[in-house]
C-alpha cells in the first residue's frame, strides 16, 4: 500500500505541525490567596486542570461571552466548570442556571457532570436546566396548558405519503424530502400560504404542506418544528410570561452556539434581552449545517448585536496528535470570512496525516480494506476507526466490500442500500426485467419513468394478465384507455430497448438506458429539481455505472446487488449494532465525534470540494448574494467541512483521494494542496481540452498533444454524449 507523508504533487516537503501548548494550568495560574482558590483546587483535587483562556471563561460573571472554541479544545468542561463556578463562588441559585444544546446526550452529559462536581449539593444543583433547545420550549409549553402530542418522525413520512398517495403523486416525491422543504419554510416563519408557489412542484409541497399542517390541527398533533414556533409565539404575545422566564433564568449559556438557526436564535435573544447574561461557545470553522438552516453570521456578528461582548478563545486541543492539528491550521487559514485562531497541541508525538492516491473508488476500497486488516492484527479495535466520506454515494465501494470481507461496521443514518434509493432503482429494475421481463415488481418500478402512474398502470396490467399472459407484460399498456398514443409507443420501444440491452455488459447497458432517455428524464423532472440537488443525482448515476463495470454480465451484477440489499436489510434487523465495528458515515453526521483512526475517502477534487460548489449555477441554488459571492461561500462551507473530517482523529488521519473520479481524472483536492503549496500563488491556465456537449453533464478531457491530429470526435467517458474540442481554466501550480 503506497501511503505517503506528503499528498501527490506536493512543491514542498514541510510537514504542518501545531506548536505545543503551554504546560501551566490553575496550579500554576490560579495562586492560593486568590479567593476563588477553593474552586479550582476541587476541580484539581478530581483531575480537572483548566488551562488560562478557560480560567479566563470561567471567571466571568455577567455580560454576554462569546467563547471561540477550535475543535478538541474541551467545551463541554469549560461550560460544565463555569456553570459550577457561578454556583459555588457567585452564589447564583441553580434554578436560575439555563443550558441549551442541540443533543440529549450532551445536555444530559453536561447535568451529570455538573452534579458530580457538588457532590454535597446534588438536590439543589439538579434544579438546573440542562436541555435541548426542543425539550426546554417543549416543557415550557406544557405548562401553559399546551396538550398536543407530538408526531413521531416514522409518522410524519406515514402520512405525507398518505397525502402524496391520495393525490397521484407517490411516484414522484420522496416524503423525506418533502419533510425537509416544510421544516425550511416553518424555519424561515412561513405559512402553508405564505409560501410563494409558481412552479406545478412548487404548488404540490405547497398543497402538501397545508395538508400536513390542517392534519395535525384536527388530530391536536405537533412536531419539533412546532415546539420552537409555538413558543416563540407565546413569548411574543405574552410579555408577563416573557417577563417570568427572563426573571427565572438570569444566566443562559448555549453550546455549539454555530449550529443555531433563526428561530433559535430569536428565542435567545427573547430570554436574555433584559440581563444579557448569555455565554454561547462555539466554533465558526466547523459551521457546516447552512443546509439546515444554521447561520453563519450569527456567530460571526455576535458582538454587534450583543455590545459590550467579552471574547475569549479557546485554542488548546486536547484530542489529536500535533500532526493532524497542525494540518487543520493550515487547511482552514485561507477561508477568508473567519475568526482567525491557531490552535496549539497538548500531545505529543512526530506521526504525520498519510496520503493515499488510488486509481478509483473501488480500489480505494480494497487498499484501505487491507490497511484496516494491518491496523487491527496490531491491536486496533474496530470501534476505534471511522471512515468519513462526503456524499453517501461516495462511501458505495467501502461499504460493499467491508460487507463481502465480513469485518464488523456500522452505517449512520442510512436507511436504503445505494441500490434501492429512488434515482437508482428505476435503472435496476431495468436490468431485472432483461433477466426476467415478467417481473412484476420491476415493471411496477419502471412505470415512473414512463409518466405513468404506478397504481393504475399496475392495476391495468394484472387485470390484462388474468385474461391473457404475455412474455412482456408491459405491452398490456398499448391497451390502456388512460393513455395517450406517445405513452403507448413509448412503452412499446421501452420493450425494444430491454431486449437490446439483455446480451450487454451491465455498464454499457446502465449507459444505454441514460443516454436513450433516463439522463432526460431526470433533467425534465421538475420535482427532482426542487426536492433534490441536480449534481449529487448525476454524480449517483455515475456511481451505479462505476460498480457495475466489474461485472461481465447483467445476471452477475443482479446477483451482487440481491446479496447487497440482503445484507443491508439483515443489519437494519438488528437492533442494536456490534459495539465493537467499524464506523461508517457522512462527515455532516461524523460531527462532535471522534476516533483513534480516522480515513478520509474521496478527498479529490469534485467530491470534497464537491462539485455543487464550484459550478455557480449550482451553488446559486444553496447561498444568497451576489455570484462570486455565493461560489466563495459555498466553497468555504466544503473548506469547513474538510475540516470538520480533520479534526476527527486523535492518533492516526490516512486521506485518500482517487486518481479517476466518475470516468475522469480528478486531482488531489485543492483544500490539501493549499497547505502543501503554500508558498506559491494561485494561477489560472487555459487549456486545450474535450468538452460534452451534454448539458446536464460537466464532463471534460484535456487534449493530450499526441493525439491522433485526424481525431475529431470524442464520446464523454460519463454520460457517452458527444465532445468538442475547447479550451478549460484550470489552477495551475
Amino acid at each position: 500500500m503506497n501511503l505517503t507523508n506528503l499528498p501527490i504533487g506536493a512543491t514542498t516537503s514541510k510537514i504542518p505541525f501545531a506548536q505545543k501548548a503551554s504546560g501551566r494550568t490553575s496550579k500554576e495560574i490560579v495562586s492560593d490567596l486568590d479567593k476563588d482558590a477553593f474552586f479550582f483546587r476541587s476541580l484539581e483535587n478530581r483531575g480537572i486542570e483548566l488551562n488560562q483562556s478557560q480560567i479566563d471563561a470561567v471567571r466571568h460573571y455577567k455580560g454576554p461571552l462569546l467563547t471561540l472554541s477550535g475543535a478538541g479544545v474541551g467545551k463541554t468542561t469549560l461550560l460544565t466548570c463555569r456553570t459550577s463556578y457561578l454556583i459555588s463562588f457567585y452564589q447564583v441559585p441553580p434554578e436560575n442556571i439555563l443550558l441549551l444544546t442541540f443533543t440529549k446526550k450532551a445536555a444530559d452529559e453536561m447535568k451529570e457532570r455538573i452534579l458530580s462536581l457538588h457532590t454535597s449539593a446534588k438536590t439543589s444543583t439538579g434544579k438546573i436546566e440542562a436541555s435541548t433547545f426542543h425539550a426546554f420550549f417543549f416543557k415550557l409549553l406544557r405548562k401553559q396548558g399546551y396538550r398536543q402530542e407530538v408526531l413521531k418522525e416514522e409518522y410524519k413520512r406515514i402520512l405525507i405519503k398518505q397525502f402524496l398517495k391520495e393525490k397521484g403523486l407517490r411516484d414522484e416525491y420522496q416524503a423525506e424530502n418533502i419533510l425537509s422543504m416544510i421544516t425550511s419554510y416553518k424555519i424561515q416563519g412561513m405559512k402553508p400560504n405564505q409560501v410563494v408557489a409558481k412552479s406545478t412542484s412548487e404548488k404540490e409541497i405547497q398543497e402538501m404542506y397545508k395538508r400536513y399542517e390542517e392534519w395535525k390541527q384536527k388530530h391536536e398533533r405537533i412536531d419539533f418544528d412546532d415546539m420552537l414556533q409555538l413558543a416563540y409565539d407565546l413569548l411574543k404575545k405574552s410579555p408577563e410570561l416573557l417577563e417570568l422566564m427572563q426573571r427565572r433564568f438570569q444566566f443562559v449559556l448555549i453550546d455549539e452556539f454555530q449550529d443555531t438557526n433563526d428561530l433559535q436564535y430569536e428565542l435567545i435573544k427573547l430570554m436574555t434581552e433584559k440581563h444579557k447574561n448569555l455565554t454561547v461557545v462555539g466554533d465558526p470553522d466547523q459551521t457546516i449545517y447552512s443546509f439546515n438552516g444554521a447561520r453563519y453570521d450569527f456567530i460571526m456578528n455576535f458582538d454587534k448585536t450583543f455590545p459590550n461582548t467579552k471574547m475569549i478563545t479557546l485554542n488548546m486541543n486536547y484530542r489529536s496528535n500535533p500532526g493532524i492539528v497542525g494540518l487543520g491550521n493550515e487547511m482552514i487559514k485561507h477561508n477568508k470570512n473567519r475568526k482567525p485562531k491557531t490552535l496549539t497541541a497538548t500531545k505529543d508525538g512526530m506521526e504525520v496525516p498519510l496520503f493515499l492516491r488510488p486509481s478509483n473508488t473501488d480500489n480505494e476500497a480494497e487498499l484501505i480494506i487491507k490497511q484496516m486488516q494491518t491496523q487491527i492484527s496490531a491491536g486496533v479495535s474496530y470501534k476505534d476507526i471511522g471512515v468519513l466520506y462526503r456524499t453517501a454515494s461516495s462511501g458505495r465501494a467501502i461499504y460493499e466490500l467491508l460487507t463481502l470481507s465480513e469485518i464488523p461496521f456500522k452505517v449512520s443514518r442510512q436507511n436504503e442500500v445505494f441500490y434501492e434509493q429512488k434515482i437508482i432503482k428505476p435503472l435496476v429494475d431495468h436490468l431485472r426485467l432483461c433477466l426476467n421481463h415478467r417481473n412484476m415488481e420491476a415493471i411496477e418500478g419502471i412505470l415512473g419513468s414512463l409518466y405513468i402512474n404506478k397504481d393504475m398502470g399496475m392495476q391495468h396490467i394484472r387485470e390484462m394478465e388474468q385474461k391473457q399472459k404475455k412474455k412482456y407484460p408491459l405491452i398490456h399498456l398499448k391497451t390502456y384507455s388512460h393513455l395517450q398514443d406517445f405513452q403507448k409507443k413509448q412503452a412499446v420501444e421501452r420493450i425494444k430497448l430491454i431486449k437490446k440491452l439483455t446480451e450487454m455488459k451491465p455498464d454499457e447497458a446502465i449507459k444505454k438506458l441514460r443516454n436513450e432517455f433516463y439522463n432526460k428524464y431526470m433533467e425534465t423532472d421538475e420535482r427532482q429539481e426542487l426536492t433534490s440537488h441536480k449534481e449529487m443525482n448525476i454524480e449517483m448515476l455515475d456511481e451505479i455505472e462505476s460498480s457495475a463495470k466489474r461485472f461481465m454480465n447483467i445476471k452477475e451484477f443482479i446477483y451482487f446487488i440481491d446479496n447487497m440489499v440482503q445484507k443491508h436489510h439483515d443489519l437494519k434487523l438488528k437492533k442494536e449494532h456490534d459495539s465493537n465495528a467499524i464506523s461508517l458515515m457522512t462527515i455532516h453526521a461524523a460531527k462532535g465525534l471522534e476516533y483513534q483512526v480516522v480515513y478520509i475517502i474521496g478527498f479529490s477534487e469534485g467530491i470534497l470540494p464537491h462539485s455543487s460548489s464550484l459550478e455557480p449555477e449550482l451553488s446559486d441554488r444553496l447561498y444568497t448574494g451576489h455570484k462570486g459571492e455565493q461560489r466563495e461561500e459555498a466553497l468555504e462551507e466544503e473548506r469547513r467541512l474538510a475540516y470538520v473530517a480533520v479534526t476527527r482523529a486523535k492518533e492516526q488521519l490516512i486521506i485518500s483521494s482517487p486518481q479517476f473520479y466518475r470516468g475522469v481524472r480528478a486531482d488531489v483536492s485543492r483544500f490539501i494542496m493549499d497547505v502543501f503549496n503554500s508558498g506559491l500563488p494561485n494561477k489560472n491556465e487555459e487549456v486545450s481540452a474535450w468538452l460534452c456537449t451534454s448539458s446536464s453533464c460537466n464532463g471534460w478531457m484535456r487534449i493530450d498533444p499526441y493525439d491522433r491530429p485526424q481525431e475529431l470526435l470524442k464520446k464523454c467517458p460519463i454520460c457517452n454524449s458527444m465532445m468538442n474540442k475547447g479550451t478549460k481554466l484550470i489552477n495551475a501550480r
